[in-house]
């Protein structure tokens, strides 16, 4: 397992730079978000009124080719995204980069919602509409589609990228956090030396009991419902996630009304250690300058994981929607990273912050960290009121990562389709299913780091393909504005 952890090591700081090489893939991203957004005038501000429109359903016709309402495709999207990287992805930007690493947190999603608007338009533009009236979309044909027959490796390689996410960033992750989670919860209620909690040898891997049962039922629970076909778990945990999400908002802000007065001075935390962090918060040796880029990197990578913009998976779910205007269905897409990152995981971030949760150190006198981290900051902000805010944490957390699991083996079914054809979906969904085990018994850093590898190999063919293509979405963009859009009777 060190080897494979080393390996993981290593692939990720190719991808992703250290703080002692040039952050490549950091580069990379905000780069093309920049140049997306001047070259798109700025459409994240001008044109989020008209998104808001959009989502109302004051355009909808519902003659339109295509699966479901924008609407619907916003909250598909939105499910996939808005959960673990709110809950846990926050807090290991926090732990390893300091406060700082929430503001560039911030960055990503502004440049991030021009990259969401392109995505989608593109996937529209450039959907195929099946036989029996459903839609296919996403990266993979807007780059053979879109760029021509010659790209077609750089789609197959995006295929390939997609299924490898769907295991990290969609699957195993998930799994890991709920284990961590319900780990702590075991932790805190039993007493230690308890078999629950007391690590044994599980296949070469050292790893408590509580941990395996967690990883049976997560897997038992997404094997019903993407192999056996039992959508009803899924349809409750669809409808479960979007009420949870509301109570998680909810509790947050009233943990920032109560700790009113140090919002302020919290704000002030991040915005000066973004640029001068606290080396404490790196662990690595080295000047201001390599403690800075730290902090950037890790803002920025869980600022992706959180949000999604420019992975190219957001599209995949747009592209099903219903109506013949791609810039519409753009529109809507970009509201993704403002919803997710600029107010949830602000939220997330204030709370974990301004409780001071960030510099406690659990009973082996370290700090704590991933969900965990979180939910801690709840108990201690909610405790004014009662002394379960870290069950609020717990709940959220099974809730939102099966659901995030099971939107995410949509991406991946769509992707293996693409590749291999639709008689691989059903070896796909067996290892996907394997995978989420896996995925609850292994290390936090073998379990984020496969995942950030996935994330950043994922991004980088999108990343190219809207460079190339992004005068179709200029075209596009001012064609609709030009003209008179009037409401849907």
């Amino acid at each position: 397992m060190d080897h494979i952890q080393m390996l993981i090591d290593a692939v990720s700081g190719v991808i992703w730079g250290w703080p002692e090489v040039m952050p490549i893939m950091v580069i990379i991203l905000l780069g093309t978000g920049i140049f997306i957004t001047f070259r798109l005038n700025w459409i994240q501000l001008f044109r989020t009124k008209h998104a808001i429109e959009v989502i109302t359903g004051k355009y909808d016709d519902p003659k339109d080719e295509g699966d479901i309402n924008h609407f619907q495709a916003l909250s598909a999207a939105l499910s996939a995204t808005v959960g673990i990287g709110n809950i846990a992805g926050v807090a290991t930007a926090i732990h390893y980069g300091g406060p700082g690493a929430l503001f560039w947190m911030w960055i990503t999603a502004i440049f991030g919602m021009s990259l969401k608007y392109a995505e989608a338009t593109l996937a529209l533009e450039y959907r195929q509409i099946n036989a029996d009236g459903s839609a296919s979309g996403g990266p993979m044909y807007y780059i053979e589609k879109g760029l021509g027959p010659k790209w077609r490796p750089m789609a197959l390689a995006f295929g390939v990228f997609t299924v490898l996410a769907s295991f990290g960033t969609g699957n195993s992750i998930q799994a890991f956090t709920v284990s961590d989670q319900f780990l702590s919860e075991f932790t805190m209620a039993l007493t230690p030396g308890h078999w629950l909690i007391d690590p044994v040898n599980f296949f070469g891997i050292e790893v408590e009991p509580a941990r395996i049962l967690t990883g049976l039922t997560v897997s038992t629970i997404l094997g019903f419902v993407i192999i056996g076909g039992i959508k009803r778990i899924g349809h409750v945990a669809s409808k479960l996630a979007p009420s949870m999400a509301l109570v998680y908002v909810a509790s947050a802000m009233l943990i920032i009304m109560i700790h009113a007065e140090r919002i302020l001075p919290t704000f002030g935390t991040i915005i000066s250690e973004a640029f001068s962090p606290k080396a404490e918060f790196a662990g690595i040796a080295g000047g201001g300058f390599l403690v800075f880029l730290n902090t950037l990197i890790w803002g920025v990578k869980r600022g992706l994981f959180s949000n999604e913009a420019g992975q190219g998976s957001a599209p995949i779910a747009h592209a099903a929607a219903k109506t013949k205007e791609p810039v519409r269905e753009g529109a809507v897409a970009m509201l993704g990273p403002l919803v997710d990152t600029l107010i949830i995981c602000t939220m997330t971030g204030l709370v974990i912050i301004s409780t001071g949760a960030y510099l406690m150190t659990g009973e082996d006198g370290l700090r704590l960290n991933g969900s965990p981290l979180t939910a801690l900051a709840f108990k201690t902000g909610l405790e004014p009121l009662f002394p379960w805010g870290d069950k609020i944490i717990t709940l959220s957390v099974f809730l939102f990562a099966v659901s995030t699991v099971i939107s995410w083996s949509y991406y991946g079914d769509r992707a293996i389709e693409y590749l291999l054809g639709h008689k691989s979906i059903k070896i796909y969904k067996i290892v996907y299913v394997i995978v989420s085990f896996i995925g609850a018994i292994v290390s936090l850093e073998m379990v984020w780091g496969f995942g950030d590898i996935a994330l950043g190999l994922m991004a980088i063919p999108n990343l190219i393909a809207l460079i190339f293509l992004s005068p179709v979405v200029i075209r596009l963009t001012k064609d609709y504005f030009s003209r008179e859009h009037k409401a849907y009777k």
